[in-house]
């Protein structure tokens, strides 16, 4: 069977949730399945190479401590996206892009829509902050970020998802929103995030081709 055509845009599964929710953890474990990819942001960061002049844009704005503009962090996520593709590591003809942690806002969102085809996104939701903020406190203490246990930093880290990320789910409103019970079982987030995209027609035809 001829390889099929990469798609104009990546078909994408974005993992959305407040801080501690677990969409790195359920990202990573998708990652890990044939016909997944997946890009954390902070994965775009780490691997930015400095010396390039989008590289040194950013190191402009982070040496200064300013945030990295919506247009500059999806031109660094594009240039990302476009070197694991070259590298084959990223294949879009039969693989699903699955992002977490960007886009980060809705202004990021409109940056990313010629790039991407965003077919679900599962919305991990747990209206149990307290919960959350057990889960960012084990986290951190267990990574050795000590900071990061402040029930200052945790709150605040709520107040900046509630403003800037939440409103995503607006953007894509519609059947693309699945919403998923993250005080589940990680087992039990996976299989419901496997269900739903198991009902797409894009995987029912992946499932036909000889790969």
């Amino acid at each position: 069977m001829p390889d099929a055509p990469p798609p104009e845009r990546f078909r994408t599964f974005l993992i959305l949730g407040a801080p501690g929710s677990g969409k790195g953890t359920q990202g990573k474990v998708l990652g890990s399945i044939p016909r997944f990819h997946h890009l954390a942001c902070g994965d775009v960061f780490r691997s930015l190479d400095t010396r390039t002049p989008l590289g040194q844009k950013f190191v402009e704005y982070s040496s200064r401590g300013e945030l990295v503009p919506d247009d500059v962090t999806v031109q660094l996520w594009n240039a990302n996206v476009k070197q694991r593709v070259d590298s084959h590591m990223f294949k879009p003809e039969i693989d699903f892009l699955v992002l977490d942690g960007i886009p980060r806002n809705v202004e990021q969102a409109k940056f990313m829509e010629s790039h991407i085809d965003v077919l679900r996104v599962f919305h991990l939701s747990c209206p149990d902050r307290t919960e959350l903020a057990r889960r960012l406190r084990k986290r951190a203490l267990k990574d050795n970020r000590f900071d990061d246990a402040n029930e200052a930093v945790i709150q605040n880290r709520f107040a900046t998802y509630e403003a800037e990320t939440k409103p995503i789910l607006d953007y894509y409103a519609g059947d693309r929103i699945v919403d998923i019970d993250a005080s589940q079982a990680p087992a039990k987030v996976l299989y419901d995030i496997l269900a739903g995209v198991m009902t797409l027609d894009a995987w029912k035809e992946l499932e036909k081709m000889k790969i």
